[in-house]
């Protein structure tokens, strides 16, 4: 799963959820933005609840938690850095995804990929990073 799609790729990420990189890098950001800490504080690795959780369901569980706060998403952004598997198809559905589990427009997000050129972990295809940045109004 990759910002809740489900991608075909002979390697998987590794994880306590479904390691969705994108949706996690995403939760942190919103949750960092609204100065409430990180997704290891709502959803530790340590509790058996979260084993093989859906990603996507942790982002609703984000979403309702920054609404009881008052906050609104504005807009995010992430980038999904990795050689392989190439995003461009994948890129429409993920933004309408995690939009619809935001309850926000999917023009209020992008989603990204780039490559590293070969060069560390992601370029070697030992894993892939993302990065992720929102912007929050109360």
């Amino acid at each position: 799963m990759l910002c809740g799609v489900e991608i075909a790729h002979p390697q998987g990420l590794a994880g306590h959820s479904d390691a969705d990189v994108g949706a996690h890098a995403l939760m942190d950001a919103l949750l960092g933005a609204a100065g409430l800490g990180d997704i290891g504080e709502f959803f530790p690795d340590t509790d058996p609840a979260f084993a093989g959780v859906s990603s996507i369901e942790l982002l609703r569980r984000v979403g309702a938690r920054l609404s009881e706060g008052g906050w609104l998403v504005v807009n995010a952004d992430i980038t999904l850095v990795c050689e392989r598997p190439r995003l461009a198809d994948y890129r429409p559905a993920m933004r309408e995804g995690l939009a619809r589990a935001l309850g926000v427009a999917s023009d209020a997000l992008s989603v990204k990929a780039t490559t590293t050129e070969g060069m560390g972990f992601e370029g070697r295809g030992e894993g892939i990073a993302a990065h992720a940045v929102c912007l929050l109004t109360r």
